[in-house]
This record gives C-alpha cells, sequence and structure tokens, in this order.
C-alpha cells in the first residue's frame, strides 16, 4: 500500500472570489469545517499515514490550521514554494526530499471517494513513472482533455480539446521520484510534466468509475458540500 501523498494546495483560486479574496481556498467553509479538514479525514479512511501539503499563497492559514496533522492521526509536513510561486510541477519536485519513492499526488481542490489502494496497485503492477486516474467525463461536468484507451493516456491537453477527448484528469496520480530525474525545469505546471512522460510512453492510466467532486469552481463548491452533507446523514441514520 502506497501511504504518501501530496495535496497540490498552493493556487490563488481566482475562480472563487470574492470568497478566496482573504482566505485560502483549503480553509473555505465546507458543512461547518475548512475543507482541508474534509479531505484529511477522507485520506485516513482511504489507509494514507503521510501527507505533504505544498502550499503558497495563503498557506500558513493551511498549517496553523492543520498543524502537524495529529487530530486527524495523520503525520502531515508543509512544503512552501516561497517567494515566487513554482507551479504544480515545481511544487512537487521541491518536496520530493520529504517523500517516500512512490507517493499519491491529488490535487488540493479535489474531494474523491475512489479506492486508493486499487489505484496504487495498479500503478505498481503496470510499472509506469506514473499513474494517472481519468473519469469517462464527456464534457459533462467539466472540459474533457483526455484520450484513454486500455490503460494508456494516449493524449492529454487542457488547453486544446478534440472530439476523441472523452475522459477528463480525475484528480487522483500516482508518481515516482524516479519520474523527475531527468527534468530540469524548477517551475513547471504538472500537466506540462504528464505530456513529458506520455511522449515518453511512461504514464499508465486508470479508469474511475465514480465521479468527481471539487471545489474549484462556485458550482462544484455548492455540489460538494451536497454531496458531503448527504453522507453525513446517511452515517447519522
Amino acid at each position: 500500500m502506497i501511504e504518501d501523498l501530496v495535496i497540490l494546495a498552493g493556487g490563488k483560486a481566482t475562480r472563487l472570489y470574492p470568497i478566496t479574496q482573504d482566505i485560502a481556498k483549503a480553509m473555505v467553509d465546507v458543512c461547518g469545517e475548512p475543507f482541508i479538514a474534509h479531505q484529511l479525514k477522507l485520506l485516513k479512511r482511504q489507509g494514507i499515514k503521510r501527507v505533504v501539503i505544498c502550499a503558497g499563497y495563503l498557506g500558513q492559514q493551511i498549517k496553523d490550521f492543520v498543524g502537524q496533522g495529529e487530530k486527524f492521526s495523520l503525520k502531515v509536513e508543509f512544503s512552501f514554494d516561497g517567494e515566487k510561486l513554482l507551479g504544480t510541477g515545481g511544487a512537487i519536485k521541491k518536496a520530493l526530499p520529504l517523500l517516500k519513492d512512490i507517493f499519491f499526488v491529488l490535487y488540493g481542490d479535489s474531494y474523491l471517494d475512489a479506492d486508493f489502494k486499487i489505484v496504487g496497485e495498479s500503478f505498481l503492477q503496470l510499472k509506469k513513472s506514473g499513474l494517472m486516474t481519468v473519469f469517462k467525463n464527456s464534457n459533462q461536468w467539466d472540459k474533457s482533455n483526455i484520450v484513454y484507451c486500455d490503460n494508456r493516456i494516449i493524449k492529454y491537453d487542457k488547453p486544446e480539446s478534440t472530439p476523441k477527448m472523452e475522459y477528463i484528469d480525475y484528480g487522483l496520480s500516482v508518481l515516482s521520484k524516479k519520474a523527475f530525474a531527468n527534468f530540469d525545469k524548477t517551475e513547471f505546471d504538472l500537466s506540462d510534466f504528464y505530456k513529458m512522460l506520455i511522449e515518453k510512453g511512461d504514464l499508465s492510466g486508470y479508469e474511475i468509475k465514480e465521479r468527481f467532486y471539487e471545489i474549484g469552481s462556485l458550482g462544484g463548491l455548492e455540489e460538494t458540500k451536497a454531496y458531503i452533507m448527504n453522507n453525513k446523514k446517511k452515517e447519522n441514520q
């Protein structure tokens, strides 16, 4: 079981303005708690033991709330971008000394009820440097950006989608440290890193059937609140 996970929580969350003008996206209230609390509780249920939060804009707010993770029964460490934002890929690269050789990557606005253990096992079986989970979105909840077939990511492009792109990046990946060995950049987006792995034939895929939830947009925030609230009601029945 892969027990390390990176949360990418360094963005400015401009799509959630004015909510995020003064608070980090991870600290947005969802059903009475900061969103990061829901994420960490879910990760604990999924068997994760160590979390590294890559923080940037207003990241100290997240650290002040989470601390070292004791109240979530997790070990939590922080890696800060510094004065200049490094991008999602650069943030992971900076955090590598804190991580084991293989680790999950989770977007800071994603709430995913998929089976992390099965995803990790798929990564080990497919023997690539990285694995991206995908969902057959067909432009339903967001713009589809992936061509996927038989555990292979054929094409991935966020800005330029094509009719063949029925799938979307689900929000959970597995990476190995060795994937970064020959990547010299220090400031880069994770999507560019994935494209490099695809060109080398070194990024596998795993299809998730359950839909994703996210708080990256106002609509997504409301859907995620409703989903978490519904789950709480089921637990109390």
